[in-house]
Order: structure tokens, then sequence, then C-alpha cells
């Protein structure tokens, strides 16, 4: 994957030299937060712990953060691992142990903790079938289910996490593979689909790329408030023919049954100043809007934020690059995270040392950066951060760290505490579990100011609840011995 992705930059970069024109927005660099390097990665000789993080972090019922490495453990083919919010970190699984790779090998995408409370995550390679990756299930203390081995004609390699839809499937995308051969997508092996597959492991293709329409999905889908998916493709669409030399991709809107339709197309103006190549997922903010990143394209060709509204109108918030020597970051591979005080934050691949940043950008479109890493902190985060609910944000960082081998770290801002309902929308009567930090000894929960029934989990880290009758969209609040916990975001009472 690192050859593919060299090869895109080296392509992009090539025409950054072409434009010479002002940005209108501003980025503004302030002293470094409080950051902590958690945990470096192959302390010891062979990696047994696994290497190289890529995907983002997920906050468990039991208050743990769970991820994935793509390289490294026992096999040397990834692995899947429990860390605490203070950087004890477990190995709970090496890829590779069956036979020919049949578990999967080489993880890139990160974990979704199902309702039922197991993890549920892909591998780019291995498998039963042709090599083409899998959907596999983990238990908490590391029991691995293979669910599906990808074919080909089903889809190949996915590099995307899944997303549990509120009718309990997982809907998730493999960045190859499909009905379309190389006479459509550049690769050779198809332009990539979108599926769903039940906890069960019931498999369905619900979508092949053909180019006009996109190609080579490699981020995972958001469930909007009004039901449907939305994601983006790295390259492909109406504005491309196809190649490499045209990854200009797209913003796609996918129905639970199917139905896709492509909202906008970048590199809709010569040298994509509206941006290039999307390789990460949509966040939807509290507005409404989805928010987004492209590595490349924009006034300096070194990638963008952007904003789209649910029916295509987009908006580029902010070109990076735009400080000499690059001091705000280049190259967004990351999605970004909104934040309980309303801002976004994200990651950069690359800064003015070649490391990556982390930054924050209001929705109007001001950043700042808030940290630059240095080798040694930890190096190229191409995952997305996670505020977790003690409100501090986590994230992984691919290179660097005291082995070079990726790490983990964290970034306090001096945000508060939090609660985070899942899923975050759904109807009267359904089940949810509302995440926190010191749960123990909670005395109310309420959507919108309806009072609901609860169950505290024993280590005080999740609550077990309903939505109650009469319940309508608003915060959920939790009323704790330490005060009382707000949600980070809206809960949607469905119709």
């Amino acid at each position: 994957m690192r050859r593919i992705i060299s090869a895109l930059r080296k392509l992009s970069w090539g025409r950054a030299g072409a434009v010479f024109v002002l940005c209108t927005t501003t980025a503004i660099a302030l002293p470094a937060q409080t950051f902590t390097t958690l945990y470096s990665f192959c302390p010891l000789y062979s990696c047994v712990d696994g290497a190289n993080p890529q995907p983002r972090l997920v906050q468990a019922t039991d208050g743990n953060l769970y991820g994935t490495t793509s390289s490294g453990g026992a096999n040397n083919s990834g692995t899947v691992f429990k860390m605490t919010p203070s950087g004890a970190l477990t190995t709970l699984y090496s890829f590779c142990s069956q036979s020919g790779c049949a578990d999967g090998e080489q993880p890139i995408a990160g974990l979704v903790q199902g309702t039922d409370g197991n993890f549920y995550g892909t591998t780019y390679g291995g498998g039963a079938s042709s090599s083409s990756g899998t959907v596999f299930e983990i238990t908490p203390s590391g029991t691995l289910t293979t669910l599906h081995s990808f074919d080909g004609a089903d889809g190949a390699n996915p590099s995307a996490g899944l997303a549990q839809a509120t009718n309990g499937d997982l809907y998730g995308t493999a960045r190859y593979g499909g009905d379309y051969s190389y006479l459509y997508c550049p690769n050779g092996t198809g332009c990539g689909t979108v599926f769903k597959i039940t906890p069960r492991g019931t498999f369905t293709t619900l979508h092949s790329f053909e180019g006009t329409d996109g190609s080579e999905p490699w981020a995972g889908l958001v469930q909007a408030t009004d039901g449907d998916f939305y994601g983006t493709t790295a390259a492909g669409g109406a504005n491309c023919i196809y190649g490499v030399l045209n990854a200009c991709g797209t913003v796609f809107k996918i129905t639970p049954s199917g139905t896709l339709t492509t909202l906008y197309g970048f590199c809709s103006q010569p040298y994509c100043p509206d941006g290039q190549i999307p390789y990460a997922g949509l966040v939807q903010a509290t507005n409404g809007d989805l928010y987004g990143t492209t590595e490349a394209g924009g006034v300096y060709d070194a990638g963008t934020v952007f904003q789209i509204t649910l029916s295509g109108t987009l908006t580029a918030l902010h070109s990076f690059c735009s400080q000499s020597g690059c001091a705000d970051g280049n190259g967004p591979y990351a999605g970004l995270v909104q934040a309980t005080n309303g801002d976004l934050y994200g990651t950069t691949a690359y800064g003015p040392n070649g490391d990556g940043t982390v930054f924050e950008i209001t929705p109007s479109g001001t950043v700042t950066t808030l940290h630059t890493f240095d080798g040694t902190d930890g190096a190229n985060p191409y995952a997305e951060l996670v505020q977790a609910t003690n409100g501090d944000f986590y994230g992984a960082a691919n290179n660097g760290g005291t082995t070079n081998f990726g790490a983990i770290f964290r970034l306090s801002v001096g945000l508060g505490p939090f609660v985070e309902a899942r899923p975050t929308f759904a109807q009267v009567g359904a089940a949810i579990t509302i995440l926190g930090t010191d749960l123990a000894g909670a005395t109310s929960v309420s959507f919108n100011g309806t009072a609901a029934a609860l169950t505290v989990n024993s280590s005080g880290s999740a609550i077990s609840t309903t939505v109650p009758v009469g319940a309508s969209r608003g915060q959920v609040q939790v009323v704790t011995p330490g005060g009382t916990l707000s949600s980070r975001l809206d809960f949607v009472v469905l119709p």
C-alpha cells in the first residue's frame, strides 16, 4: 500500500509548481498542546506486539481502546490489540494463524463494536479463496471468526472498516473487485464495491463501481440521520478519464438497499482547487452537513478540508501548505472527528518535519495547528482521531516512535468528559448503549429531558438503556455523583 500511496503522491505533487493562487483561509499555529506518546510498537525483536498501526481506534463499552496493526505480530501479518486509556497494551490476535492465511492478513482498517459487544473488521489480504481479504468478528477476549472471504467478483482488498446500521447489518467497501474489468478501472481488478453483511456472515454486494461513478473506495461509510450511507472514492468520477494520472475521486450516497447517487466529482476545475483523491471517509456534523478531506488538490496541491451538504453542494474550507514550510501540514489521509466544542479535529500525514501534524478546524474553515510530529513521538498519522469520553483525543501514527514502527498517542486540549450514545439515532424502544467515564453510581439518564431506565455495567464505563416514549431530538444527559454529563452529539429519534 505504501508503494501505491507514494506513487500517487509523486503524481499529485508533480503539478504543484504550476499553481500561484493565494489561499483565502488562515492557519494559526499555537504552542503545542498536552501531547503524550502512550505506546511505541515493536519494542522487542520480530515485533510480536504488532507494527505500523494505520486505522483509527475505537473506544469500547469496557472503557478500553481497540485497534489493529497492519504488520507485525506472531506471523508478521498484523494484529488486533487492546489498550487502556493510560497506554497498557495487550495483543489479542495475530493474523495468518491459519494455514494459507485463511483468517486474513494485513488489517489496514479499524474496528467497530457491534451491538452484541463483539468487534467487526476487515483484512486487506488473505482469506479462504483468492487472498482478496476478509470480514471478521473478534470477541473482546480475542476469539476470531472469519465471516466472509472476498473472491474478487464480490469485491477485493477492503481497506476500510465497517459501519453498523440501525437495522443491525454491517456496511462497508472493498477497494477493488466487482463487475467491471480493467477496461474501465486502472488497477485491472475492478473499481471496487459497496457491500453489506449480517453479524452472522450473510453477504450481499450492493454496488459495483464502474469508473464514471467513482473508483477505488479506500474509505468506509457513514450512516447519516436521513438513514442513507455516504462515502468517497479516491479515483474516478465524471471529471476524470480512467487511470492513476487522473485520480480525481467522488462523494456518493447509497441507500441501505443499494441505490447509488454520485453527489460530487472532484477536479471540477483545472488543477483541482476543490481537492483531489479523498482517501478518507466523511463525518456528519451537528449542522447536518458532511465534512471530509482530500489528500491532494487544493490551492497548493497539498490537500483540503471540505464541507458538503447531503444534496451535494461542496465548499473547500482550507487548502493545506498555506503557511511557509507547510507548517499547517500537507497530505491529510485521515478523516475528521467533531469534538464536544463543535470544532473538527484531524491529522496530516506530512508537515514541516515530514512527519505530520494534528490540527483543529472550525466549521467555517479556520485552522489551528495543535501538534507537529518529529518522528520520535510518532510519524505519518494516516488514521483519524477518536475523542474518548474523558475528553482527550487518541490516535495512531503509522511510523515513528522509539523504534520507528508506529505509536499510539494522546492529545489533551482541555475538553471535559462527556457521554456518547451508540447508535446516535434510533426509534423509540430501541436498545442504546451510553459510553462514559466514571459512570458508577449514575442516578438518571434522559433523552432531551425525557427520563429512561438505566443499568450501569460493572466497570462503570457504559450504561444500557432504551429510547423512552416521548423522547425527541437533543442531548443525552447522565447524572452521576460527579456531576451531569452531556452527549457530544444530539440523539436523533427516528420515526
